[in-house]
């Protein structure tokens, strides 16, 4: 497990959101920081052509997101995943993808990315995932997300730990497991502090602690966590 779960990189208060590109396509690395320049409270701090610059350049802008292109050369994105998340802090990583990516979205969500992005969403899609991961919430593509979840509970994609799921579950306390449940049904940090009736902050902790006693190196393995203990009814 990385340190993912208990020393994540994210904004100071009043901050603007610190954003990183990886893609070696300069046009789709044009084109998003484009978008994410006229975005209030967003700044992007580099832009990387392969996942070898965008170790280096992480390590020295030390940004809270990282939007990561999955097949780049030199060294790609998911061989990436393994040394953005050893640094500390580490960003929060969204793989940027196409929908035929499937396979690897599966084996970059199981490594602990943050979630992923297909290309081709909207600018306001993107905006709103850059702002989401940067406050710790997973970030999945509505028009694949329900294909991505029924591979991996059919086992598509590896989970973290080696303990069944039901034991992962043993040290939660009845609290964690409503807030695990909420995961499941991928609700933000607001979404489960709304319906708790606790502050976001309050959520950040469970969820921490979530992660950290189920093993789970990102929300999204939570969440599937979740559907595989049938927390989700």
């Amino acid at each position: 497990m990385t340190d993912q779960a208990t020393d994540v990189a994210g904004p100071a208060a009043g901050s603007p959101v610190r954003v990183l590109l990886a893609d070696d396509e300069q046009m789709i690395r044009h084109g998003v920081r484009l978008i994410l320049r006229h975005a209030d409270g967003i700044e992007v701090v580099g832009e990387a052509p392969n996942g070898a610059e965008a170790v280096r350049l992480t390590a020295e802008h030390r940004p809270d997101v990282v939007l990561l292109d999955i097949r780049m050369p030199v060294l790609d994105g998911l061989a990436a995943i393994e040394q953005l998340l050893a640094l500390g802090p580490a960003p929060q990583v969204v793989m940027l993808t196409t929908f035929g990516d499937e396979e690897n979205v599966l084996r970059a969500l199981a490594a602990g990315a943050t979630g992923f992005l297909l290309k081709d969403e909207g600018p306001q899609e993107l905006i709103r995932a850059v702002r989401a991961a940067a406050n710790g919430d997973a970030v999945l593509s509505p028009g694949v997300t329900g294909t991505v979840i029924q591979r991996m509970l059919r086992g598509g994609a590896p989970t973290a730990g080696t303990t069944g799921p039901d034991q992962r579950l043993a040290g939660l306390t009845p609290r964690e497991h409503e807030v695990l449940a909420m995961l499941g049904e991928g609700l933000s940090n607001l979404g489960i502090g709304n319906r708790l009736g606790i502050g976001t902050g309050t959520v950040k902790t469970h969820v921490r602690s979530i992660l950290e006693k189920t093993g789970s190196d990102s929300r999204v393995q939570a969440a599937l966590l979740a559907h595989q203990t049938g927390l989700m009814g």
